[in-house]
């Protein structure tokens, strides 16, 4: 191929990757528009096209597993907790007694019934009980019996 042809090649590769970013949001393609756009400019001084392509996964990959995981981290500091995810820390009463041998227990949390177990078998928990929830298991919340300051 010509060198205005690997040029056009690789703008075409940087574009797709950024309408793809774009459209999904995912911070995947973006770290390869970065390679894309090394190899167009390495294209504009006439590297050879093997150089081109490791130049293009070469940087891909710095970009990819040095800042990726700094971006993910910046860009979800907002995220909201969904539903599940946000009962996690939060008080739990004992509406029917938590015994897991017996694969027995509810809780109330903020009004709703989940099915509960404790963390540890042989640990059972009465009715009134103010319990802690510690994780989400399947459908089933994990809690501790809440300890006093």
């Amino acid at each position: 191929m010509t060198d205005i042809n690997m040029t056009v090649f690789w703008l075409v590769v940087l574009a797709s990757l950024v309408i793809i970013e774009l459209l999904t949001m995912g911070l995947t393609t973006v770290w390869f528009a970065g390679g894309a756009l090394m190899a167009t400019i390495a294209s504009l001084f006439r590297a050879p096209f093997a150089l081109q392509i490791i130049i293009f996964l070469v940087v891909s990959m710095l970009l990819l597993f040095f800042t990726r995981p700094l971006a993910v981290k910046y860009f979800n500091k907002d995220r909201v907790r969904t539903n599940a995810e946000s009962l996690v820390g939060r008080q739990a009463i004992v509406i029917s007694e938590i015994d897991n041998l017996q694969g027995i227990g509810q809780v109330n949390v903020g009004g709703m019934e989940w099915s509960a177990r404790t963390r540890t078998d042989g640990v059972t928990l009465p009715v009134g009980t103010v319990a802690t929830v510690l994780a989400i298991n399947g459908v089933k919340l994990i809690v501790e019996e809440r300890k006093e300051v």
